[in-house]
């Protein structure tokens, strides 16, 4: 597999985290938080041994968002809703921060392939 083809699967899996997590704090359902912790390991999981300018710190997001995630299953599994949604709001922030990283690098990415089509 390819480094641009494994990047791609661990974005989209990355959006697909974050998608189901604003789902569920819309209409809060524990298959929805189930779906989402398993979206966020498996982008977690991809995003391990990716390269990049950004790598660690994209990684770290992943991990926030999975540290909010598996405690909101667990809270949600003891019937406080209103905390699990808490911590599901945390998760998504994560996300964002992700999604905003892989922008910056798929910018700085654009302007790299650039500079070497001129030499």
């Amino acid at each position: 597999m390819g480094k641009k083809s494994k990047k791609l699967i661990a974005d989209f899996f990355m959006l697909m985290a974050l998608t189901t997590s604003v789902s569920y704090i819309a209409h809060p359902s524990i298959y929805e938080l189930i779906t989402a912790v398993t979206l966020n390991l498996v982008a977690t999981i991809l995003k391990i041994g990716t390269r990049g300018l950004l790598n660690i710190e994209y990684l770290a997001t992943s991990i926030v968002a999975d540290i909010h995630l598996i405690p909101a299953l667990i809270v949600q599994s003891t019937g406080d809703l209103a905390e699990a949604v808490s911590l599901v709001w945390g998760a998504v922030v994560a996300n964002i921060i992700s999604i905003v990283i892989m922008l910056i690098e798929a910018i700085l990415g654009s302007f790299a392939e650039e500079e070497e089509e001129e030499f």
